[in-house]
């Protein structure tokens, strides 16, 4: 029986009893159909991953209660998704896929050719937190509002940039990503891709590198999640150990209701 999996904003700490959200305790109570005593896994971004169990349901309300460290928090590494917002369901699974590569912030950008210009945040923060229950990790990326790209690059803290481009004389990803480190960000463009300003603006900023994803044109949505699997496999955090979860079940399908 796969054990839920639970993100709370809560300090955890041993014997100290904290409190689920009413769409939390519909969850483990009505749909997984959990009673005091069994099984939980908590975690908080914070103070690592922990297990527990249930202290006391009913109905929407539910107290959880922390017992043992089961991972310490890691450090997560600075690795950004910047992308033109698109349409809502292309948009949300984005940031479904994105979390569950490890991404530490998502950024939707507003350019000349989105198909949106509108991001519902707290949707999509929703969704991040639902996929990092679902896929192990000990936080969950940072969803900030949609934001016109001019305005993000001219605050823009120096990391490097690596942009999506169409154009045949951009190196290869691979290419530019071979030897690189986080922090890194990674910035899709809209479908039709970038107009020429923007390009140009792009061009003159000191921390941005243009990159090619290959011979064929991308999806929007396709070409942020094969730029970022392909950087987390040759700068990112995909050459550590993997999790040991013994005799843990997998494809655990916690869901936290919101």
């Amino acid at each position: 029986m796969s054990i839920p999996r639970l993100y709370l904003d809560q300090p955890l700490e041993a014997g100290r009893e904290v409190p689920a959200t009413s769409g939390q305790a519909h969850y483990l109570g009505s749909v997984m159909r959990r009673a005091p005593g069994d099984a939980v896994l908590l975690f908080n971004g914070r103070d690592g991953e922990w297990e527990g169990r249930i202290a006391a349901i009913r109905k929407d309300r539910c107290t959880l209660a922390p017992e043992r460290l089961a991972r310490p928090q890691a450090p997560q590494a600075d690795t950004r998704l910047l992308v033109a917002a698109l349409k809502r369901d292309a948009m949300e699974w984005v940031v479904e896929k994105a979390t569950e590569l490890g991404i530490g912030l998502i950024q939707p950008v507003l350019t000349r050719r989105s198909v949106a210009d509108r991001v519902n945040t707290t949707r999509l923060a929703a969704i991040a937190q639902e996929a990092a229950e679902q896929c192990e990790r000990l936080g969950l990326p940072r969803v900030e509002p949609a934001r016109p790209l001019p305005a993000v690059l001219d605050a823009w803290d120096g990391i490097p940039l690596l942009v999506g481009a169409e154009r045949r004389e951009s190196p290869s990803l691979g290419r530019v990503a071979q030897g690189m480190h986080a922090p890194w960000a990674w910035l899709v463009g809209p479908e039709g891709g970038f107009e020429r300003v923007e390009l140009d603006d792009l061009a003159r900023r000191a921390f941005v590198s243009t990159a090619s994803l290959g011979p064929r044109i991308l999806r929007a949505e396709t070409a942020a999640v094969a730029g970022l699997a392909l950087l987390q496999a040759l700068a990112g955090d995909w050459d550590d150990q993997p999790i040991s979860i013994g005799d843990r079940a997998l494809g655990s399908s916690a869901r936290a209701g919101t």
